[in-house]
């Protein structure tokens, strides 16, 4: 049985316990001098045209090779209670930037190449080193990223928020709330999958 799921700092800490190949540094603001290469996360999708007024997260991006380049991340809300930071993923090349719960899962060798995962908003990133994974939660599910990026998100566990627990045997066990008992349902997740058993939300 592992201890409950490691939660790194939401400040930005890339310290995820994976290795990086990759260093990110959290400007307040956009530099004065900026790097040729700039880019803006989400791509223009549909519904996100205004995302940019909420606010971003300014990051200047080192990869182990290339250049440098600048990357601002749409703030998704402007609650303080949901993680903004920068999170080091099981593949080295990729960074995981989470801007007021809106997560973008970026390449750094390609940094065109990013994927705005649908789990909106996530409340919580840790990682679950021995098994190759960076979690996020949200308020009815997890979703986990793998190297090869998104693997799988779980179905509703929960109506309205989920505690998490420790990790036995490829086994995350958890509890999600029942909104007709008022109660807190114990549920389980294979890593593996995404499978679960049990929860909240029935």
């Amino acid at each position: 049985m592992t201890t409950p799921p490691h939660a790194p700092p939401q400040t930005g800490s890339p310290q995820t316990g994976f290795p990086q190949a990759w260093v990110a540094e959290i400007l307040s603001t956009p530099p004065l001098i900026a790097p040729a290469r700039q880019f803006i996360y989400p791509l223009r999708v549909p519904g996100e045209e205004d995302a940019m007024e909420r606010g971003a997260l300014h990051l200047l991006v080192r990869p182990a090779t290339g250049g440098s380049f600048l990357v601002t991340c749409a703030l998704g809300f402007r609650d303080p209670s949901l993680p903004t930071g920068v999170f080091a993923c099981p593949a080295p090349r990729a960074m995981l930037a989470v801007a007021g719960g809106y997560a973008y899962l970026a390449d750094t060798a390609a940094p065109e190449r990013c994927v705005h995962l649908p789990l909106r908003p996530v409340t919580r990133v840790f990682s679950a080193v021995e098994h190759g994974l960076l979690l996020l939660a949200g308020f009815h599910t997890v979703a986990a990223v793998g190297a090869e990026g998104l693997l799988w998100e779980t179905a509703k566990l929960s109506w309205e928020g989920l505690q998490l627990g420790v990790i036995h045997d490829g086994i995350l066990h958890g509890t999600g709330w029942n909104m007709h008992t008022d109660r807190d349902i114990p549920f389980t997740i294979d890593l593996r999958t995404g499978q679960h058993e049990g929860g909240g939300f029935r």
